[in-house]
């Protein structure tokens, strides 16, 4: 298995990521900024069958660790005040006919109960499907272009999840309908809000919105799907997709040194006003969730913020310190399935890589956040 490292040597860290590679990830890369410098290091491979390793630098899909982006550039629109964060957000767009009570907040927060249109988990253990998003219909139907209105009006079509502001769930569709608003209040593209409010000032240049474009531009590693297929399983390069599926829910594209940059930047104070950083920040009291950005108390007793994602093989991690001031972000490719069978694997990962780098010890990993 290969590994590489720069910066100062981290041995507690190069055993962690060569470890978590050989779990039965394809491959990763790890970027760690805090009180001893930065140290970056990657393990595994870059693609199946060969033997070159992933990238320090490395571009990959960030999954729903795409929403901060999202919140942020609501939040800096309600900055100049062109959105109400606790407004109607159907004021804004009266053409999916929204129940009014639903604010720009809820969306941000998961507690507009509006149906997620990836499919609904219920308490009872039944499932309530929305667009396929896994097995072979969305291995065959992977370049399909999906309108974010489209993916908007299936959630309307199906039951609310509960009454506006009752209860908390995760829906991608609140932020399909959170880049409609910005789009609509601003009268331009989510990805020019997104340059001109973050990515622009930051000097991002390594982070795109992709829209419809299925590929992954620069140096990349390859990200893997594995279904069944008349009784036979087969493994598919799923790198190339058009990530319209997702949307604003977990389209974009980045790498490890872009996603320290923008959530050392975020929580530092360097991108909102600091009375809606603190709103951000607030967590609902059921899932510890506040506007795209999850809290989390540490095992040695302190709070960080982040928000994980992964989607068809790829995943992102991004973790910060209140102030900004300690960062881990990292890229991981594996080979996906419907039954997410590396999810727990993924789990004990998340949760020994935090402890490393934020409390200084490798703990239990019983409260990591899933995949999403």
């Amino acid at each position: 298995m290969s590994l590489t490292l720069t910066g100062q040597d981290r041995p507690e860290l190069r055993q962690a990521i060569q470890e978590i590679a050989d779990s039965g990830f394809v491959g990763l890369q790890l970027r760690v900024h805090d009180a001893r410098g930065e140290w970056t290091g990657s393990a595994g491979v870059r693609k199946l069958g060969e033997s070159e390793k992933p990238p320090t630098d490395g571009r990959f899909r960030i999954g729903s660790a795409t929403k901060p982006f999202v919140a942020a550039t609501v939040l800096g629109l309600v900055a100049e005040g062109r959105i109400g964060l606790d407004a109607p957000a159907g004021d804004h767009l009266p053409e999916f006919g929204l129940d009014r009570r639903i604010t720009a907040r809820m969306l941000l927060q998961h507690t507009s109960g509006v149906f997620n249109f990836t499919g609904e988990y219920y308490d009872d253990g039944t499932f309530a499907p929305g667009i396929p998003w896994s097995g072979r219909e969305w291995v065959d139907n992977r370049l399909k272009t999906y309108q974010p209105e489209e993916l908007v009006r299936l959630a309307l079509s199906k039951p609310a999840r509960f009454e506006p502001g009752a209860d908390w769930s995760y829906s991608n569709t609140n932020y399909v309908l959170a880049r409609l608003l910005i789009e609509k209040v601003t009268g331009r593209s989510f990805a020019e809000e997104l340059q001109r409010l973050i990515l622009g000032p930051l000097g991002m240049t390594e982070t795109v919105a992709p829209g419809t474009a299925t590929e992954i531009p620069g140096p990349h590693s390859h990200s893997y799907y594995r279904y069944e297929d008349a009784g036979q399983e087969k493994t598919v390069d799923v790198t190339r997709q058009n990530p319209s599926w997702i949307s604003a829910g977990g389209d974009m594209i980045s790498t490890t040194r872009d996603l320290h940059t923008f959530f050392s930047a975020l929580m530092g104070g360097r991108l909102l006003p600091a009375p809606l950083l603190a709103e951000m920040r607030r967590p609902d009291p059921k899932i510890g969730y506040g506007l795209g950005v999850f809290a989390q108390e540490t095992e040695c007793g302190g709070t960080i913020f982040h928000h994980n994602g992964g989607m068809a093989g790829s995943a992102a991690l991004m973790y910060s310190t209140p102030d900004g001031g300690t960062t881990m972000t990292a890229g991981l490719t594996y080979v996906d399935d419907a039954a997410l069978s590396l999810s727990e694997t993924f789990q004990k990962a998340t949760q020994r890589l935090v402890d490393e780098v934020f409390c200084g010890r490798t703990g239990a990993a019983d409260d990591a956040e899933p995949v999403r």
